[in-house]
């Protein structure tokens, strides 16, 4: 009877799988061109995200190329241990924690202000044209923007300079000084990368219930009450999520601005892990103590993705996963 009863539990078991099989087939038969449009961003990350991945293993060897992955001499922790013992590593550390300080505390929070003002306007015409403007800079590339500042800011000839020196002032080098750098850099992402985060916060502030929006009216609470006990408090899952992405990106603070950037005057503060990497790989044919640093990096930003996630549920939000 025992032996009877378990295989009935088990066709029973096999009979619960197959009808859940049949129906996640038919909800992929029924959202197939949902995954047919996913398939190439899966694609993308198969290719050039995950397959690279193999290659890490020569931050443990002495890669030559003519010898190959499987070839090179294995040398353990070396390249490791040449970055976390040269001076080079400290100066690193400082210029990209003190950027992603900056990027934290300006650009950041730069795209929530802007949603909750543009949520404000009622011109509709007015506020999509506004939109319209800040959203445009998203498209240009980081060249295009550095080229945009180099017009305005450069001694010879610059917009600025021209102002200045046009009130009895002298002229400022924007781009070789050192003092000027940081400022820079956080205004272009500022004024690059704000409409597309502002296009998300928009997106997250039309799902508040409006009946929110009319109780506050009824209790008399004006614009600025309602933004700070309404719009932010629903907001705020979104904003947990994008601030864990952007801390994965502590030490990845990206190559190109900064490489358009940096010059030899303003180099001392300018290096960061980025530019090293292309530097010390490229440039010096480094391939493997290049790529130790950029796993460390990588390593860097998921535990902090992990840390923050689980700091975010254990104050009750939802996290990213």
């Amino acid at each position: 009877m025992e032996t009877a009863g378990v295989l009935t539990n088990q066709v029973d078991e096999k009979k619960i799988k197959a009808i859940k099989r049949q129906k996640k087939w038919a909800q992929i038969k029924t959202n197939r061109a949902l995954y047919i449009m996913l398939f190439p961003g899966i694609l993308y990350f198969v290719i050039f995200k995950y397959i690279p991945m193999g290659g890490l293993i020569i931050a443990f060897q002495d890669y030559q190329p003519f010898l190959g992955i499987l070839g090179s001499p294995f040398v353990g922790m070396k390249h490791f241990i040449r970055l976390f013992t040269e001076d080079t590593f400290f100066m690193l550390m400082r210029n990209t924690l003190v950027i992603f300080g900056l990027d934290i505390a300006f650009s950041f929070p730069f795209p929530i202000i802007l949603a909750l003002m543009l949520n404000e306007l009622r011109a509709a015409r007015f506020k999509k044209f506004v939109q319209t403007v800040i959203y445009l800079p998203h498209f240009m590339s980081w060249v295009v923007v550095v080229s945009i500042f180099y017009v305005l800011l450069t001694t010879e000839g610059g917009v600025f300079n021209n102002i200045i020196t046009y009130f009895g002032g002298e002229k400022i080098s924007f781009l070789t000084n050192t003092e000027w750098l940081r400022p820079i850099y956080i205004f272009q992402q500022m004024w690059k990368g704000a409409g597309w985060g502002t296009i998300v916060y928009l997106a997250a502030i039309t799902n508040v219930d409006e009946q929110l929006y009319e109780a506050a009216d009824m209790d008399g609470a004006g614009k600025l009450r309602k933004m700070w006990h309404i719009t932010l408090p629903c907001i705020r899952p979104t904003i947990i999520t994008l601030f864990i992405l952007k801390i994965g990106h502590v030490l990845d603070m990206g190559f190109e601005h900064m490489f358009l950037l940096m010059n030899p005057m303003n180099k001392e503060v300018a290096q960061i892990f980025d530019t090293f990497v292309y530097t010390a790989g490229i440039q010096n044919g480094q391939l493997s103590y290049s790529t130790a640093v950029g796993l460390f990096k990588g390593l860097v930003g998921l535990v902090l993705v992990v840390l923050a996630n689980k700091a975010a549920r254990k104050v009750g939000e939802e996290g990213i996963y």
